[in-house]
Parts: structure tokens; sequence; C-alpha cells
């Protein structure tokens, strides 16, 4: 599991498959918006695709198809994680998150790195999921 700390580069992420979205726990954004509001995620769309943010990550995403193509498919992804409540954006409760040096981090590790009592956490936890 990941938890993402820069929108636009984890969705950039997930959409170029380096990440499988079903592998994200939750984006931490910088943003505000609800991108099934077509004007906010034109707003959000405009500032990363052509620059209007000081990191632009989306200004030569997906180059082998249309403009309307590339947006569709962002902006599938970003309703995704939106109404899978995997996108948290702290700035809708006054907070202002710092930008990181980095973007991904990994949530569980894996069992050769666990020692006895975390791995018996995970088990534990695993099974609860189950049944849930």
């Amino acid at each position: 599991m990941k938890i993402g700390m820069s929108f636009s580069r984890c969705l950039r992420d997930i959409a170029e498959a380096r990440v499988d979205i079903a592998d994200v726990l939750v984006i931490i954004a910088r943003t505000d918006f609800d991108p099934h509001n077509e004007q906010r995620w034109d707003g959000i769309w405009n500032a990363y695709r052509y620059g209007g943010m000081s990191n632009p990550e989306w200004s030569d995403a997906e180059p082998n198809m249309s403009e309307a193509d590339a947006n569709a498919i962002y902006r599938n992804i970003a309703m995704q994680l939106y109404d899978g409540g995997k996108l948290h954006q702290p700035r809708q409760f006054g907070s202002h998150p710092s930008r990181l040096p980095y973007y991904w981090l990994d949530c569980v590790m894996t069992p050769d790195e666990m020692n006895p009592a975390q791995q018996k956490a995970w088990d534990n936890y695993k099974l609860i999921t189950d049944l849930a």
C-alpha cells in the first residue's frame, strides 16, 4: 500500500501505470477541489497541463492521444480516488501541507522486513479486513 504526498505526481504515476490505483491507500493533496465539478476540474487540468502551477506535471501527459482523451483519463482517475475516499485534501479543513521532496510512501513492510511482532500484527490486520 502507498500513501501519496503530491496529487499531480501521484496521478501521473497512476495514469502511466507506474503505480496501481488499487495499491493507493490515500493521496494527501495540496489541492481543494471536487473532480466532479467541471469548472474546478478544468482549473486543475489547465494549471498542471499548461504550467500555471510551479511544477507542471502533466505538460507532456499522454503525448500519443488527443487532449480530450488525456483529460478524460486523468479526470477518471481523480474521480475514482475522490469517490473511493482516497483523496485527502487538508486545505478543505484549513490546513496547508508543505511540499515534500518525495511523493510516495510505502506503508506496509514486506514479510522479510518484519520482526515476529510486526508479522503477527499484520496477520491479524489481514484477518480483520478479510472478515469485513
